[in-house]
């Protein structure tokens, strides 16, 4: 009698078993620990802890014996769900908040950058002929509220009319219309560029209040940068070229090199010294021609992606200057309502020809006054305050630029089997911050890559040791060297549906 084949358990089945048999889950454990407390068998014990791993954050251990051993600080629950729930939260209502934001300054913009100058135009043109008493008075038709916004309304005419006039040089385009020959045959922008800005004025409008719009980080970058990495790397990698290429932290790497393991069939090995590596063969077997391996299919790393600060608004300075000028346009009008107490009740009268002095007083001028005034101060203290911030976002960039130097230092020298003294890395950050860091600073990044410092006796000077990189390097180095190239083929093509 045949005995049946053996079952495979899926990895979360497995893991499930394993969370309601063991009564400790704090306490760490190894294959055969999880496999006697479960009654499964070892395979399915060794996916069920590789699946508790990511599904807990869990750690690994290894002992001198070259022995794995799982360990969940938090047991079989997820005490950060809280603070993810909220940050998701809070990040939602965020997202929300500035969209319904976005929408209604867009609508506000239409309302105030386009009506109320119209508006106010129009008022400003039958106040001048409301106080021209006499036609030959070249001082009848000065304008109400005194020469600063007779000067103000002058340079915002000039600005229009520069800005959109087709034979300006900082004209706006908004199409050919025929103009495009006729610019380049005087030697204009058109004959020293061939494109225009295609931006919206809504957007630029956008851009000036709010910045830049970011686009959506890609969710799979991640993952296909370690999948690059690790086909680069015959297969085998450690948490160094996770961190290499994504900059993640160690305590973010950890847990997602174990939900990797999972999804694309790989294995943890540990070598006779106690290095940790994953082996994932699988993902190394390629119908390219020859293979698509080699040194320069390594991703870039992260230290060398371009890091900057978003520009303020991303727009050219004569769309800020032209927004600017119809925004506080309109700040100037609101104030001048307030000095002549214009309300809505008066424009009849004031178009039909009415002296201004000769009506009584209205009450505040809500519309023409207050609303322009409180939304116009508004729409100016976005970008003061986007620019306030400017110093705050930068002091975090070179923060995460230093502790990128930090992680490019330690994995080069390891590599190099150079010491990682203080010096070394004080260095790194200065010379990707531009200042030197504090001590704590440094001391903070090396504890989370896992390293001890040390005090040479002869010199008397810091060293750094970081035995579970430099235990993986030694592993990986020794694996990638008796990696054979048999893994990526495919084999022959024995059939093809298109032939």
């Amino acid at each position: 009698m045949t005995s049946p084949l053996p079952s495979f358990m899926s990895p979360k089945d497995a893991g499930r078993a394993l969370a309601a048999a063991l009564q400790n889950p704090r306490a760490p454990l190894t294959v055969a620990d999880a496999a006697l407390a479960s009654g499964l068998a070892l395979r399915d014990a060794d996916r069920g802890l590789q699946w508790l791993s990511t599904e807990y954050r869990g750690h690994l251990r290894v002992t001198e014996s070259a022995e794995l051993v799982y360990v969940f600080p938090h047991g079989f629950t997820k005490p950060w769900e809280t603070r993810d729930r909220f940050s998701r939260l809070t990040a939602a209502i965020g997202r929300g908040a500035l969209g319904a934001l976005r929408f209604i300054v867009r609508a506000w913009v239409m309302v105030v950058l386009v009506g109320y100058v119209a508006i106010f135009l129009a008022i400003v043109v039958g106040l001048m002929f409301a106080n021209q008493n006499d036609r030959n008075d070249r001082r009848g038709g000065r304008l109400p509220g005194g020469d600063l916004a007779f000067v103000f309304l002058r340079i915002l005419s000039d600005a229009l009319f520069w800005t959109f006039h087709p034979f300006s040089p900082f004209a706006v385009g908004y199409g050919d219309y025929g103009y495009g020959a006729r610019r380049a045959s005087f030697g204009g922008p058109a004959s020293r560029r061939n494109s225009r800005d295609p931006t919206p004025f809504y957007e630029k409008v956008n851009r000036f209040f709010f910045g830049p719009t970011t686009p959506a980080p890609d969710p799979r970058a991640t993952e296909r940068k370690i999948l690059a990495e690790l086909r680069a790397e015959k297969g085998r990698i450690g948490l160094a070229d996770v961190m290499r290429v994504t900059g993640l932290p160690r305590e973010q790497a950890d847990p997602l090199m174990a939900r990797l393991m999972l999804d694309y069939d790989g294995e943890v090995g540990v070598s006779d010294e106690g290095g940790i590596y994953y082996h994932l063969e699988s993902m190394r077997r390629t119908a390219a021609e020859g293979g698509a391996e080699g040194a320069g299919a390594r991703p870039r790393a992260a230290w060398d992606e371009p890091r900057a600060l978003p520009p303020l608004t991303g727009n050219t300075a004569g769309s800020n200057l032209l927004i600017g000028a119809l925004n506080g346009f309109n700040l100037l009008m609101s104030l001048v309502a307030f000095d002549m107490n214009l309300t809505l009740s008066k424009l009849p009268w004031l178009f039909g020809r009415v002296p201004m002095e000769a009506l009584p007083y209205a009450g505040t001028p809500v519309a023409l006054g207050v609303v322009p005034l409180v939304f116009s101060i508004a729409l100016f203290g976005l970008p003061i305050a986007r620019a306030l911030s400017i110093p705050v976002k930068a002091k975090r960039l070179a923060r995460e630029k230093g502790r990128l130097a930090i992680l490019r230092t330690v994995l080069a020298r390891i590599a190099q089997k150079a010491p990682v003294t203080d010096e070394a890395l004080a260095e790194a950050w200065k010379g990707a911050t531009g200042t030197t860091p504090a001590s704590k600073e440094v001391t903070r990044r090396v504890v989370e890559l896992g390293g001890d410092a040390e005090i040479e006796e002869s010199t008397g000077r810091v060293r750094y040791r970081f035995v579970d990189l430099e235990t993986e390097a030694a592993a990986l180095e020794a694996e990638r060297e008796h990696a054979s190239d048999e893994e990526k083929k495919v084999g022959k093509v024995v059939f093809a549906s298109d032939n």
